[in-house]
């Protein structure tokens, strides 16, 4: 795509993560998916099991006219918490760390910044636990992981977990929300 950059953040379940970045103002495309570990194309079972040493992430391709990567970054540490080792609620495991993929040298001082920034502010009652690692290879999820919040909105998961977190999200970033979701704001 003309104008598109990417990002890779892992902040636990991809579901949530590709629920709240696909309805900002900018993004072009969230694909949940797999990095981080050593196993080429991955199952989502064989990194369930823990053993591969991916993350499940979100894939975000942006227009950075639209929405800067800074701002991608407050998104992602404003919806989740980057204090919990390996952990985000009841999902454990290093599947669900916290952590924020760099495709440069650029992506990564921003990253690098944000942290100490968050940090010197006291923001979090924690310390900050994100790891901020290059990104080698991303490996798209199965086909029935895309959009799944959006298709299963009334599966008890997505009530539990993804709505409320999408609730407290198009309240705290109304101003980026694409119109369509405005009025579920």
């Amino acid at each position: 795509m003309p104008n598109s950059e990417s990002a890779v953040f892992g902040s636990g379940c991809f579901w949530c993560s590709e629920a709240v970045f696909s309805e900002l103002q900018g993004v072009r495309e969230v694909t949940p998916g797999y990095a981080g570990g050593s196993k080429a194309n991955p199952s989502y079972e064989e990194v369930c099991s823990g053993t591969t040493g991916h993350a499940e992430v979100a894939r975000v391709t942006f227009d950075p006219a639209a929405i800067s990567y800074r701002e991608l970054l407050e998104v992602f540490f404003s919806t989740h918490d980057p204090t919990t080792l390996n952990r985000q609620g009841a999902d454990v495991g290093t599947q669900y760390r916290s952590v924020i993929f760099y495709a440069d040298e650029s992506q990564r001082s921003e990253a690098d910044a944000m942290i100490r920034e968050l940090s010197s502010e006291g923001v979090f009652r924690n310390p900050i636990v994100t790891e901020v690692a290059p990104l080698h290879a991303f490996y798209p999820a199965e086909d029935y992981h895309r959009e799944y919040f959006a298709r299963n909105p009334s599966k008890p998961y997505c009530q539990a977990v993804i709505a409320p977190k999408l609730a407290k999200f198009r309240t705290h970033w109304k101003a980026k929300l694409k119109a369509a979701q405005v009025r579920h704001a």
